[in-house]
């Protein structure tokens, strides 16, 4: 996922990482709780998600190669 794309996610939205994977073989995925941007930093994301019940984690723009974005089910 690139910066153009992050910008275009909302809350709700999945998004899965391109190398790991859970125990079942498919790609580890999580939701979208929320995005924050800022007007001075135009080239700066950071995107709060939720995976499973209890882990939250948060991606900064360096971290967007990582991920793609997924369909949730």
């Amino acid at each position: 996922m690139n910066l153009s794309e992050a910008f275009t996610l909302k809350q709700g939205d999945y998004i899965h990482h391109l190398t790991k994977t859970n125990a079942d073989g498919t790609p580890m995925r999580a939701r979208i709780t929320s995005i924050k941007t800022w007007k001075t930093r135009p080239d700066q994301i950071e995107i709060r998600y939720k995976r499973g019940i209890y882990e939250y984690g948060r991606l900064r723009e360096y971290e967007l190669s990582e991920f793609g974005i997924g369909y949730g089910s």
